[in-house]
């Protein structure tokens, strides 16, 4: 599973190049993809994918007749990079360097003397009107490099970098960007409109002892252990929809982002195809909201807090927070501890620590749009953010297992939060 799970990231550099591969899987699995700006024909019992943005997919599975409500996971698609501007190089005397700025919460010196990779999307003028083509530079291409010490003595005490001038990487061949750009997009250089590219890193994930180390676990390891819950979980009354965001590094206030309508526009379609009101279905409907948490770091345990540390291999991670930013509560937590129990998953309680405080995720975000009880829960990893992440080598086939028992789940609310389970 570690292997396929390395192949999917591999295929992913971008949140496009994902939402790519994951239609590609659906598409093996049968099922159909949607435009939003067509009328939906929707068959019973027939799987149905819609992208926006080419960046963010909903994939749902009509039912066969009445159902309950609908069961959704939520991933996102993107990860901390650097984005490649506009106008992409800047030459020098000798040597060239791309123009980039900081796309999310990225540890920087991560990104120093690695080897680096683009890909991304390119806007193409046609005989016909404008087509978005998919790159993949895949061959090492950029570097960022370090100054030595001789040069700066103290950077071994901490070192405040300079977006503007200490990140901009090396580009191998000067004057080429645009050239090779053109030649992948297959079109010429004056037919190229605008672009959307990210530095990314190559390394291809590896499994080492009882780890795994790769880029992009956060939150492609989340994406890719949901999907393939989703594509095997076996059939239940239920309406089964997953969800791969963009744009949660920034915040998600974008129409691809969990805080758009994406997700309520695909419902209330769904809804109108079966002839009932989504207000009807949504207390019968669950969202686990996918997106890994911090494991207790083996150099600083002190940042973790003290009964709610959180161990790779140990099980998948509930995630707790009083201002809810994340959603999870008695309601919530509950059934997906009860879920873990029927397939022997472990599960652990996760919190940050009181004057450590984190950031958001997807579930509360969502909420604003699609309320319903959700929980937020995610894989232990060790450096969140940085160029190469390291989780357990067991825990993406735990998501799976109690992944799939959620997605065969038919729950009946009582108006206290209890819930009936079948």
């Amino acid at each position: 599973m570690n292997q396929k799970l390395f192949a999917y990231i591999a295929a992913s550099p971008t949140a496009f190049h994902a939402v790519a591969t994951t239609a590609q899987r659906l598409t093996e699995y049968g099922f159909t993809e949607l435009s939003e700006a067509d009328c939906w024909a929707l068959q019973p019992g027939q799987g149905y994918f819609v992208c926006r943005n080419g960046s963010s997919l909903l994939a749902f599975r009509m039912p066969e007749g009445d159902f309950s409500g609908f069961m959704m996971t939520a991933a996102h698609s993107d990860s901390p990079s650097f984005k490649i501007k506009e106008n992409a190089e800047l030459p020098g005397e000798s040597m060239s360097r791309l123009s980039t700025e900081k796309y999310g919460g990225l540890i920087c010196s991560t990104w120093m003397d690695r080897p680096l990779s683009v890909a991304g999307r390119v806007s193409v003028e046609t005989e016909t009107g404008i087509q978005m083509r998919l790159v993949d530079f895949r061959e090492p291409c950029a570097i960022i490099p370090n100054v030595a010490i001789h040069m700066n003595r103290k950077v071994n005490e901490g070192y405040a970098y300079d977006l503007a001038v200490d990140l901009l990487p090396l580009y191998g061949d000067a004057g080429s960007f645009r050239a090779r750009l053109a030649e992948l997009a297959g079109c010429p250089e004056e037919r190229i409109l605008s672009t959307d590219l990210y530095l990314y890193n190559p390394q291809p994930g590896i499994e080492w002892g009882s780890y795994i180390s790769a880029p992009r676990l956060d939150d492609l390891q989340c994406a890719f252990g949901t999907l393939e819950a989703f594509l095997t979980a076996r059939r239940a009354n239920n309406l089964p929809v997953y969800c791969l965001f963009d744009n949660e590094e920034v915040g998600s206030r974008t129409r691809q982002g969990a805080e758009s309508t994406f997700l309520s526009d695909v419902l209330h379609r769904i809804c109108a195809a079966c002839g009932v009101s989504l207000a009807q279905k949504l207390p019968g409907s669950f969202l686990l909201s996918c997106d890994n948490g911090h494991a207790v770091h083996p150099n600083h345990p002190e940042y973790a807090d003290k009964n709610h540390p959180i161990h790779m291999n140990r099980g998948v991670a509930i995630k707790y927070n009083a201002n809810q930013h994340y959603t999870s509560d008695a309601v919530s937590a509950g059934l997906f501890k009860y879920l873990c129990k029927q397939v022997q998953v472990p599960c652990q309680m996760y919190c940050n620590r009181a004057n450590l405080p984190g950031g958001s995720t997807l579930g509360n975000i969502a909420n604003t749009q699609v309320s319903v009880n959700t929980v937020d829960i995610g894989l232990p990893q060790l450096a969140m953010h940085s160029c190469l992440e390291t989780a357990g080598s067991q825990d993406t086939a735990m998501l799976i297992r109690v992944v799939q028992r959620f997605f065969e789940t038919t729950i009946h609310p009582a108006s206290d939060g209890a819930y009936r389970i079948l």
